[in-house]
């Protein structure tokens, strides 16, 4: 039989992604890590940059009113999923990739990028520098709590760890004694890293192309 897969990130994310599962024919744990809620921010001077940086959806969801005066700059998008969630918004997505952060730094820059302004959590892998401008946080992701026998619900599952500190929280509620049971697929090295040791197996996918997280997860569960 088949092994669950559990799907971590926060809602709306994680009924998608479950969703996604579940049409393949798995079957889904679905136990959100986080819940993501706006935050108050001051809507800089949009002629000051050239484009608008997002590595997530939920800066869309929760950026709130002030978003429309940033209409006018070309977003530059980490995932199909935020970069739709920008279109639904009134943006123009000038590129979507799926290969993180860092490929999107460089992909922006190869385009003529000079001055872009990253919305973002308050947990966040990127910085001020080079081409990012201006970091500009937007949202936040609050630790849901999660009872032991919600986190026993993992056990024997492929679990996809979607963030770093996704991975973090993880390793905080799952009684070492079951990781053994567990096998994680992780978007990132760093994702990995932050999970600890001590499970199943861990896999990190070459290419983050949009299904590569479920594929993987798929290849283990089978």
């Amino acid at each position: 039989m088949s092994r669950a897969i559990a799907v971590l990130r926060p809602e709306p994310g994680n009924r998608v992604t479950a969703a996604a599962i579940e049409a393949r024919g798995r079957r889904a744990i679905r136990l959100p890590l986080f819940e993501a809620g706006a935050v108050a921010w001051q809507v800089p001077d949009p002629a000051r940059f050239d484009a608008l940086l997002l590595t997530s959806a939920n800066a869309m969801r929760h950026g709130g009113d002030g978003l429309a005066r940033l209409r006018a700059l070309p977003v530059h998008a980490v995932g199909e999923v935020t970069a739709e969630t920008a279109r639904r918004a009134g943006f123009i997505v000038a590129a979507t990739g799926e290969a993180g952060a860092e490929a999107m730094l460089a992909r922006a820059g190869a385009m003529g990028v000079r001055r872009a302004l990253h919305l973002a959590g308050r947990e966040r892998t990127l910085a001020a520098g080079g081409i990012v401008a201006e970091v500009l946080t937007v949202y936040e992701s609050e630790a849901l709590p999660i009872t032991v026998a919600s986190a026993a619900r993992l056990a024997g599952s492929v679990a996809l760890v979607q963030s770093a500190r996704a991975g973090a929280r993880l390793a905080e509620i799952v009684d070492p004694a079951m990781r053994p049971s567990i096998a994680l697929i992780a978007i990132s090295e760093r994702a990995a890293a932050a999970a600890g040791t001590g499970w199943e197996q861990v896999v990190v996918p070459a290419a983050l192309h949009g299904t590569a997280l479920i594929d993987a997860a798929i290849a283990l569960a089978d």
